[in-house]
């Protein structure tokens, strides 16, 4: 068993639960600025940049790729952790394929309402558990948490899983994001705890 500022876990509970991380009971709620407002009958969503495809959907066209179940666990900078969360989306992967990624693409920029940007490596978000996704749980997906649209990235940090999702870039160089340019990480991991950028290695924009 380990102990994590107080809680011991068993063992098998334990291995799931990153450095410097506690389990929660139910779903913390933490985003920057209000609750968009959704219209289904102009809300679309953009994949784009360095693509040879880049193409836009509806809400309605968007659903009809899936739906796909990943059952997950999650990770927030702020120090809970959740375990076994059950989303429904479309893979990324599916996204990228029918996009087609140039060569030259390294970098995936998440646009999300009110310019709210983040950002991942292509290989990081290319991870078979990537999801766009609509529903949590066997239910939409609650206002607060992201309703219609967010990104689930479950091996990095919850603040990397974007939501209120509206696009998609393909870059060939990093941007950093609303929380990146703030001082947190561009990569997330939370096993090495990848919380803030002092952390990040002089090659860090380089690296997958």
């Amino acid at each position: 068993m380990k102990l994590f500022g107080g809680p011991r876990y068993p063992e098998e509970i334990a291995k799931r639960i990153p450095p410097g991380q506690r389990l929660v009971k139910g779903w913390p709620v933490l985003h920057y600025g209000p609750i968009p407002r959704f219209d289904e009958a102009t809300w679309d969503f953009k994949v784009f940049g360095l693509v040879e495809n880049p193409y836009t959907l509806s809400y309605a066209e968007l659903k009809a790729l899936g739906p796909h179940p990943v059952t997950a666990d999650m990770h927030c900078v702020t120090g809970w952790t959740t375990l076994d969360n059950e989303w429904e989306g479309v893979p990324f992967r599916a996204l990228a394929e029918m996009a087609g990624p140039k060569p030259e693409a390294a970098w995936v920029i998440t646009q999300c309402e009110y310019g709210y940007t983040s950002d991942l490596s292509l290989k990081a978000m290319m991870d078979a558990y990537v999801l766009v996704a609509w529903a949590h749980g066997g239910e939409p997906l609650a206002a607060e948490h992201g309703f219609p649209l967010r990104l689930v990235v479950p091996k990095r940090y919850a603040w990397k899983s974007a939501k209120w999702l509206r696009g998609l870039e393909f870059t060939d160089r990093n941007e950093r994001g609303f929380w990146e340019v703030r001082g947190y990480h561009i990569h997330a991991d939370p096993w090495p705890e990848e919380r803030y950028s002092y952390q990040e290695s002089r090659d860090a924009e380089t690296q997958p």
